[in-house]
């Protein structure tokens, strides 16, 4: 009897699709997966609508949008809609040995039979922070083991290095820098520093004295580029296991970054391109066309189904997504050019994205005193600076009437109420939504990574 294909399936926290020389970067950041990405499919215009964490990968591992999912929050509580199977379970049914490696505790991360954990954080007193080095030491022996059995197995790797605290081992960190990241007259980072609700865990991993925003993001770069290289270590574990011929591999992300653009410091808040445009990459040979870009519009609901296509998996369930595979056979697959989107990450809003329009409304005040309606033209201003919604009232009330069609149609098919309506303690604190931006201001707070990594699993406190 032949074995089903095995599944090695990336999520990469953080990784914002544009800062990858596989998308035309101009930093070298990806070499390693750019030359990996020659044997597969890329897919060019991937989006994660709902953001951040819960929400990205509840979609990814069920095919279904927020509403399916009913997830909205990075801290969620509870677990993914009744009934929805997770991509694990629907594997684990197919006789499969399932692992997932980085990413216990979450409610998307549903039903593998194992959870292996590594250190992803760091902080500047503990030095330069080799998370992929930490998940290879782990995730080769777990691969090794997996491949000896007589199952075929999904094994699943969420790497931190793209999420804060970028801390890349040398020679990464000045890889893509050659300033002076102490000059005493560059103010670059003077309003990140001004910042009350994140000044502080910045400071636990910037360095002391740092001035310049671009070392900052020279150092996620370098976290991408070192974790680059630390990924080709498993590819070439593949090689030397012999089970290339016989495994899907899948590379995307649960988000983008911030970085500094937006005000949005450094993060994956705000729900502007940068953090919803993600990588998407299949690779199998003989199943996937080998060296094929595809410009469609995609979205994490798409994945799942995708992957089981691909893999010859009877799936009896509906999917909100759909498959990619008929682009691979030259088929037409109905294209979906607008679409919904939403964060409660640090801000509670939503919106709707058009291939020319992005609109953006606040469901309650948010912590950068933003205006509650946000509209930029995608075509003239790519990189959303200029909002026009007092200029272009009609396009607002338009986009707002389709946004709001799309929410009453989904909550009739799911018989809920759009979650973002529901989930009012979104930030993990009492007393529901912010009634100004100044309480949300002095409310929010993240104090240092140990913090950030609680907030990440699910857990409440400061410290």
């Amino acid at each position: 009897m032949n074995k089903k294909p095995n599944l090695l399936f990336f999520g990469i926290d953080s990784l914002r699709g544009d800062h990858m020389s596989l998308y035309g970067y101009h930093r070298l950041t990806t070499p390693h997966i750019d030359k990996f990405a020659q044997g597969g499919a890329v897919f060019q215009h991937v989006f994660s609508p709902s953001i951040p964490t819960t929400p990205g990968y509840a979609s990814m591992f069920t095919g279904m949008d927020c509403f399916g999912t009913n997830i909205v929050a990075l801290r969620h509580e509870g677990d993914i809609a009744q009934g929805v199977p997770t991509l694990a379970e629907v594997l684990k049914e197919q006789g499969y040995n399932t692992t997932c490696i980085g990413f216990s505790g979450n409610p998307a991360s549903r039903g593998f039979d194992k959870y292996i954990d590594y250190e992803g954080w760091g902080s500047y007193d503990e030095g330069r922070s080799p998370k992929a080095e930490n998940l290879n030491k782990v995730a080769i022996p777990e691969l090794q083991r997996l491949a000896a059995e007589d199952k075929p197995f999904f094994l699943f790797l969420r790497h931190m290095d793209p999420h804060s605290p970028y801390l890349p081992p040398g020679p990464f960190e000045r890889i893509f820098y050659g300033g002076d990241e102490y000059d005493p007259d560059n103010n670059s980072l003077k309003p990140v520093y001004e910042f009350k609700p994140f000044a502080d865990y910045f400071r636990s991993w910037f360095p002391p004295g740092c001035t310049d925003k671009e070392y900052i993001i020279a150092q996620y770069d370098g976290a991408i580029a070192y974790m680059d290289a630390c990924i080709q270590n498993i590819f070439t574990a593949v090689e030397a296991l012999g089970i290339e011929e016989e495994t899907l591999i899948v590379i995307t992300s649960d988000h983008g970054e911030t970085l500094h653009d937006h005000e949005c410091w450094y993060d994956h808040h705000g729900l502007y391109d940068c953090t919803l445009t993600i990588p998407l990459i299949f690779r199998y040979p003989g199943k996937v066309p080998a060296g094929k870009r595809y410009y469609d519009y995609c979205q994490h609901k798409d994945i799942m189904p995708t992957i089981l296509e691909i893999m010859g998996i009877e799936y009896e369930g509906n999917f909100d997504g759909r498959s990619l595979v008929p682009l691979f056979k030259g088929e037409d697959r109905e294209r979906e050019p607008e679409f919904y989107i939403t964060e409660c990450t640090w801000m509670r809003k939503h919106g709707w994205r058009t291939p020319e329009w992005k609109l953006i409304r606040a469901l309650e005040p948010d912590f950068h005193f933003k205006p509650e309606v946000e509209l930029y033209n995608l075509i003239k201003d790519p990189e959303e600076n200029n909002n026009v919604a007092e200029e272009e009232p009609e396009v607002v009330e338009m986009l707002t009437a389709r946004m709001e069609a799309h929410i009453a149609k989904r909550e009739r098919e799911t018989g809920r109420k759009n979650p973002m309506y529901t989930n009012l303690n979104w930030h993990g604190g009492e007393g529901g939504p912010f009634k100004t931006s100044q309480q949300a201001y002095d409310t929010l707070y993240i104090g240092s990574p140990k913090t950030a990594q609680k907030l990440q699993a699910g857990e409440e406190g400061e410290e």
